[in-house]
């Protein structure tokens, strides 16, 4: 079977090692149809798909509507959903908000908040538009630097840590979530936050690919010592991986610099080698690490899905991994399936 399930950590939820990520559908750039998003949701459950990452972020509670819809007569206890914390929406005119980048999206305005009571709300508010009775990972989301800058990261990582933190612990105490994380933008900022707090796991989106492995450094190696799960985001680094060093492939979420469109180039090369998709050795290589519990890839068609589902069964010979890693193209300490 391409799909299969994993233990998330420490914590009892089994979660499949891949996931429907549900940013896309809350139009991303672009808008996708209610009949596409439900359709790719059925898609995903009928190849055994049973974990669903989403947040208010997306769409501006687009994306937790249609999750919601699309999920809400589905047996409860055989799905994981994960959700974040750390905005609130407040309804307002269409005409008053800045949707970008997303398109038709939810007529709510967003505003940062990780404070405890904020915390509280948010998955209150979560759950009511999703219209299911619990989540079952909740996220601490966009504490990071990519989002707020050098300096405003740090008073809002600490508010994060006073407000956010604290209100999950006692979420998960009292058996209301039953994991908390971080997701972020950075393998820095989770590794300061599992040092600081006692998390179950981590959304890292980007930032442990087949195009870049610095998180092997410190926040990896912890992850394995505390038994804190990762969910990879972005395992196709925004697109680059997925399309290969094209003109305007994209990279972190921006045109591709010249030096990541170099080093895709010969990552290519070697897996034409090979006979092997580029983006198929970018989607298993990120479940070889054993801190690694899934990863979520977004899709905006079926067809799309079809794909990723294709490629995380293509088979990979043994040599792809070490030539790539006599290249210098993958770091030596780097585990491969």
């Amino acid at each position: 079977m391409a799909i299969r399930e994993r233990k998330f950590g420490r914590t009892d939820l089994v979660i499949t090692d891949m996931g429907f990520g549900a940013a896309p559908i809350g139009n991303f750039l672009k808008p996708i149809s209610e009949e596409v998003s439900n359709a790719m949701v059925n898609r995903a459950w009928a190849a055994g798909i049973r974990y669903f990452d989403t947040a208010p972020l997306y769409g501006h509670g687009l994306s937790e509507l249609r999750l919601g819809h699309s999920l809400r007569w589905r047996p409860r206890d055989q799905f994981v959903v994960s959700s974040k914390v750390g905005r609130l929406l407040r309804p307002a005119p269409r005409k008053s908000i800045d949707f970008a980048p997303w398109v038709n999206a939810g007529a709510f305005t967003l505003r940062f908040d990780y404070s405890y009571d904020g915390t509280m709300r948010s998955l209150e508010d979560t759950l009511q538009r999703m219209a299911i009775e619990r989540i079952d990972i909740a996220f601490i989301h966009d504490c990071d630097v990519f989002t707020h800058g050098a300096e405003q990261q740090k008073i809002y990582f600490k508010q994060a840590m006073e407000g956010s933190y604290k209100a999950l612990l006692k979420l998960r105490e009292e058996g209301v979530v039953k994991a908390i994380g971080v997701g972020v933008n950075e393998w820095q900022v989770c590794h300061e936050a599992l040092k600081q707090g006692d998390f179950d796991g981590f959304l890292l989106a980007g930032r442990y690919t087949l195009l870049e492995q610095d998180s092997l450094d410190e926040f990896l190696p912890l992850c394995e010592k505390r038994k804190a799960a990762v969910v990879i985001g972005g395992g196709l680094n925004s697109g680059i991986l997925a399309t290969g060093a094209v003109p305007g492939a994209k990279y972190n979420y921006s045109p591709a610099p010249q030096p990541i469109l170099e080093k895709v180039r010969k990552i290519e090369a070697v897996c034409a080698q090979h006979k092997v998709p580029l983006p198929a050795a970018a989607l298993q290589f990120l479940l070889a690490h054993p801190a690694i519990a899934s990863h979520v890839p977004g899709t905006r068609t079926v067809q799309q899905m079809e794909q990723n589902i294709a490629w995380v069964s293509h088979p990979i010979p043994q040599a792809l991994w070490a030539d790539l890693k006599s290249a210098g193209l993958l770091r030596q300490d780097a585990p491969t399936p």
